[in-house]
C-alpha cells in the first residue's frame, strides 16, 4: 500500500497544553477514513495538523512530499478541508461559494470561470445535490443547506485528500446518508477521505478504516469491527453496543453506559 497521507511521531501542543501525542499513521488512496473518540481528544487538532492548520512536531508527508516543502497554494491544491460549522457572513449565491474551491488552482473571480473550473464546479454541485440552489443566496439556506454547499465547495477543488470535520453534524439522518454516500463516492474515486465523526453507526457503515483517539493519543485503528471492539468501546467510549450486520454493512449502535 502506498501511502497517500503518513505522520510519523506527531505531536501538537496548544497554549501550553499536549493535545496530540506521537500519532503514527499511513493512509492509502482511495480509502474512506472515519476518526473518532471523545469530546476533547484531539479530533479537529488531529485534522488540522495534517493540513499544516497548526504547527506540530513529527513527520507528515501527502504524495510523498513532506509538508514544510510545499508551498501555501500547493498544499490547497493537495487538502480539501472542511471544517466545523459551515458558517458563511456573505451573501453569495451558491455557485460562488462553491466555486471558491477553484480558488488553488488560480479562479480568483467566480464570475469569470474557465471551462474547466466551471465543470468541476458543477460537478461537485451535482455530486452535493445542490444544484437547485446554486443561483439562491447562501445566507438564506438553511443550516442543512448550507453544509451541503460547504461540501460541494470542497468537492470542487478536486483535492486528492478531503479532511471533514463533522459534516453531518447539522443534517437530518436522510443527508446524513447522502453525505457519507458522497463521501464515500469520492473515496471510490481514489481521493483519500477522512472523515470526524461522533456517529459509529455511520464510521462503521461507510469506512474502510477507524481511527479512534483519546486523550491526544491513537488508541485503536483498522477495520470498524476491529477498531471499534468491545474493549475499545468500553474503554475509550464507556458504553457497549448492539452489533449486526444489514444488507452486507456492519451495524454498531451505541445502546448503554458501563
Amino acid at each position: 500500500m502506498t501511502a497517500c497521507l503518513s505522520a510519523q511521531g506527531v505531536s501538537v501542543a496548544l497554549s501550553g497544553r499536549i493535545v496530540l501525542r506521537d500519532i503514527s499513521l499511513s493512509l492509502a488512496s482511495g480509502h474512506l477514513v472515519a476518526l473518532v473518540g471523545p469530546n476533547g481528544a484531539g479530533k479537529t487538532t488531529l485534522l488540522r495538523a495534517l493540513a499544516g492548520l497548526v504547527p506540530s512536531d513529527g513527520a507528515i508527508h501527502v504524495g510523498g512530499d513532506a509538508l514544510p516543502s510545499l508551498s501555501l497554494r500547493e498544499r490547497a491544491r493537495r487538502f480539501a478541508y472542511l471544517p466545523q460549522g459551515h458558517i458563511v457572513h456573505w451573501p453569495l449565491p451558491a455557485r460562488d461559494i462553491v466555486a471558491l474551491g477553484r480558488h488553488p488552482h488560480g479562479a480568483t473571480d467566480p464570475a469569470r470561470l474557465t471551462a474547466a473550473d466551471s465543470e468541476a464546479v458543477l460537478r461537485a454541485m451535482q455530486a452535493a445535490d445542490v444544484v437547485e440552489f446554486a443561483a439562491r443566496r447562501v445566507t438564506e439556506l438553511s443550516g442543512g443547506e448550507r453544509s451541503r454547499v460547504a461540501l460541494a465547495r470542497v468537492l470542487a477543488v478536486e483535492a486528492p485528500v478531503i479532511l471533514a470535520d463533522e459534516p453531518t453534524s447539522s443534517l437530518d439522518p436522510r443527508h446524513q446518508i447522502d453525505v457519507m454516500k458522497t463521501l464515500r463516492a469520492a473515496a471510490d474515486r481514489g481521493t483519500l477521505v477522512m472523515v470526524v465523526t461522533h456517529d459509529l453507526g455511520l464510521a462503521a457503515r461507510f469506512a474502510d478504516t477507524v481511527l479512534v483517539l483519546s486523550d491526544g493519543r491513537l488508541i485503536s485503528q483498522g477495520a470498524p469491527a476491529e477498531a471499534l471492539s468491545e474493549q475499545v468501546m468500553g474503554e475509550v467510549f464507556r458504553i457497549s453496543a448492539f452489533r449486526a450486520e444489514f444488507q452486507r454493512e456492519a451495524v454498531i449502535v451505541p445502546w448503554a453506559e458501563i
